[in-house]
């Protein structure tokens, strides 16, 4: 019987020893990764997440931050308070969810305000009173424990604590704290009592989780079948019998939980990487662009036949960085990249790539998408009508930039009714862009219209100075204009006075 102690004592040792070597340790790595509001900076750090991360010790974090005054540690597998004694600045400590079953070594945390140790395993209920020595506690949780079920929990712990003001969620009132220290020491021996039989109950669950530690090893190096598709069922079958044994809940029983999950995980990730996603297919073999909405993104397709062009409103989360996301736009579909999910839209009409343009508001975070169509032919968007000053009649039009006004036809336009550049056969300026000169502005497109000069209502101020040759002109021959004498032919003011010493007017 004696061998037999001994050679289950040696297997849950070998357990054990294997359980601390895949601990969870916290280091400075993982600190740093989760300072990143505090520039990476750990020594001013005030405050920190460690939750979820399977940590099994509390450590370094009174060397590393001496000025965390926030603390998450929830939803862990520590066993004990420790190593926070130094943190003088620290006011709020969450332990919630972890297998502590005291409350210890908070005596340093001068500024502790709030403790949370919901549902973890205290059931040393006269723990409590080692955090009178913590003036500023104001909240206490320990809703959860198997302590919160003595009888006469909550006139203990009022008793115990003064300066606590609400106890699991409960404000404490005057008259509660009063009625809690009438009758306190026969609650205090109630409690004793309570504890002593707890403790019985928790050295049987460690000693059946020991057993059951060193069954769990031996059978996990038990020998597997042969048969590939055996070792699928077996592995099956122990999955489902040890998540349908009945154990009682308890440090051991979460901490077997998670190495069976590990264990699990470990497997999984030796027998091979999962088979990756096939691809999703954007265009088809013939060439046609396929419809696709990863992100699930709201959007709007609209067209402006005035402008010619075809937007698209794609409502884009407002607070994701405009680095992370690639537009790339094809005559028949365009393709937006959010955050490596892909959106494609297949487009009711072709566009033109090369003016497309893309802006995106910095209110909503919306990306908006204007790609305008081929040009029509005979439709010139945005035309400007002007009219020549040299050119009798001539009327122009411009997409963008005016002629100057030296600039005339290439074609000798006669009288008659005004006929397009169309009829008058093809023009070589109509197609490109052409400079000219003097102020050196560009003609885009040009049409030209011929008018009949003789219905001109607006007179024509060049003809009034004679031109040279004495030819045109409707003052032919006579020479420019000359001021009139007002002694020759004009009436003169009887109170008018000719003095030779004023020099003329004119």
């Amino acid at each position: 019987m004696r061998s037999v102690s001994i050679a289950t004592d040696k297997r849950y040792s070998e357990a054990e020893g294997r359980r601390r070597r895949n601990m969870v340790y916290i280091t400075e790595d993982m600190v740093r990764r989760r300072a990143e509001h505090n520039e990476g900076e750990i020594f001013s750090l005030e405050e920190v997440s460690l939750h979820q991360q399977n940590i099994e010790r509390i450590e370094h974090l009174e060397k590393w931050c001496r000025e965390l005054k926030i603390l998450y540690l929830q939803n862990n597998l520590i066993p004990r308070i420790e190593n926070v004694g130094r943190l003088k600045m620290l006011e709020y400590l969450n332990l919630a969810l972890n297998n502590i079953e005291a409350i210890e070594n908070l005596e340093g945390c001068e500024s502790l305000k709030k403790l949370d140790l919901t549902v973890n395993f205290v059931g040393r209920l006269s723990s409590v009173a080692s955090l009178k020595h913590n003036l500023h506690l104001r909240e206490l949780f320990l809703v959860g424990n198997p302590c919160a079920a003595f009888q006469g929990y909550r006139q203990y712990v009022v008793a115990s604590l003064p300066q606590l003001q609400s106890l699991d969620g409960q404000e404490v009132s005057r008259s509660e704290r009063i009625r809690a220290e009438q009758g306190l020491e026969e609650v205090r021996r109630s409690v004793r009592r309570q504890e002593e039989a707890y403790a019985r109950r928790r050295a049987q669950e460690k000693e059946e989780a020991r057993r059951g530690g060193a069954a769990g090893a031996e059978q996990s190096r038990a020998p597997r079948g042969r048969s590939a598709g055996w070792e699928e069922s077996e592995e099956e079958r122990q999955d489902k019998e040890f998540w349908e044994k009945p154990c009682a809940f308890s440090p051991e029983s979460r901490l077997e939980a998670h190495r069976h999950l590990e264990a699990k995980q470990k497997t999984t990730t030796l027998e091979g990487e999962p088979t990756p996603k096939t691809p999703r297919t954007l265009i088809t073999p013939e060439g046609r662009a396929l419809n696709l909405n990863q992100p699930k993104l709201d959007f709007c397709l609209s067209e402006d036949e005035d402008a010619n062009s075809i937007k698209l409103d794609l409502a884009v989360y407002r607070h994701m960085d405009t680095s992370l996301l690639e537009v790339d736009v094809q005559p028949t579909y365009v393709r937006v990249t959010v955050k490596g999910k892909i959106f494609q839209l297949v487009l009711p009409a072709e566009v033109r790539p090369d003016s497309c343009s893309v802006r995106r508001s910095g209110t909503t975070g919306h990306l908006l998408l204007t790609m305008p169509g081929p040009r029509r032919v005979g439709q010139l968007p945005h035309t400007t009508l002007l009219c020549d000053s040299q050119a009798a009649g001539e009327i122009r039009a411009a997409t963008r930039v005016l002629a100057p006004a030296s600039a005339r036809s290439s074609r000798d336009l006669g009288p008659g009714p005004a006929r397009s550049s169309r009829d008058l056969g093809p023009d070589p300026t109509r197609s490109r862009t052409s400079r000219t000169g003097g102020a050196g502005r560009y003609v885009i497109g040009r049409e030209w219209l011929e008018a009949d000069p003789a219905h001109r209502s607006v007179v024509d101020l060049t003809n009034i100075v004679a031109r040279e040759g004495g030819e045109g002109g409707p003052l032919e021959g006579r020479g420019p204009l000359r001021p009139t004498d007002p002694s020759k032919g004009a009436r003169l003011s009887e109170h008018f006075v000719d003095d030779p010493d004023v020099p003329p007017l004119m």
